[in-house]
């Protein structure tokens, strides 16, 4: 599985309900396979991170992928990332 991010912005921002999310393209999901973290805006960002953790039942190569989404929505909207590796945002590894 490619690391490469799949991220893209979307016009979408705030809250989001179950019928907004459903209307959301993958590309806006740091999982987008699984369709979780929306990455919408910057405080969304920051739940991914905060919570990149406790999504289950994901491989190895899909929170790569994940956190290779994450930095890229964190750029974007001005959000800076210390990590460099996905490991530190799995504090449970």
């Amino acid at each position: 599985m490619s690391t490469k991010a799949t991220w893209e912005p979307h016009t979408e921002h705030g809250k989001l309900d179950s019928a907004d999310r459903n209307k959301l393209p993958d590309s806006v999901y740091a999982f987008p396979k699984e369709r979780k973290e929306p990455l919408t805006d910057a405080s969304h960002v920051r739940d991914a991170m905060a919570r990149f953790d406790q999504v289950k039942d994901v491989s190895d190569d899909e929170r790569k992928v994940a956190f290779e989404n994450i930095k890229k929505a964190a750029k974007h909207y001005g959000i800076q990332m210390n990590e460099k590796d996905w490991k530190e945002l799995d504090h449970k590894k």
